[in-house]
């Protein structure tokens, strides 16, 4: 099951969720599916070189240290937390602060695809 991450309004979100209790009501066999519905700009943000190659780089792994990913991808850990934070903020990703090693990023999407879309 792929991971849309979709740009829309409150109605669009809910105009889907019918259309789906719609389809179920008809007795339409669904397919599952995962969206995210998100602001233009956090879309905008998402779509940054450097988040694109983070989520890259994220895909398929269980858990990565902050320190290594910051290693790994050439960027400081300022730069890196700016893009997990947007990252988490739509549940792509879970920060654990553990004591004895320190941040601990645990990708949730796994080695499913992203689609982005965006319609204006």
């Amino acid at each position: 099951m792929d991971i849309n991450v979709k740009t829309g309004t409150i109605k669009d979100f809910f105009n889907s969720a019918r259309e789906t209790a719609r389809q179920i009501d008809q007795g339409v066999k669904l397919t599952p599916k995962h969206t995210i519905w998100v602001d233009t700009d956090d879309m905008i943000s998402l779509l940054k070189p450097n988040r694109t190659k983070l989520i890259t780089y994220l895909r398929g792994k269980k858990n990565i240290l902050l320190n290594q990913l910051s290693t790994d991808l050439e960027r400081s850990s300022r730069s890196i937390k700016q893009d997990l934070k947007i990252l988490s903020k739509y549940n792509l990703i879970q920060i654990l602060d553990e004591k004895q090693i320190g941040k601990v990023i645990q990708p949730t999407f796994g080695a499913r695809k992203i689609e982005i879309r965006s319609t204006i």
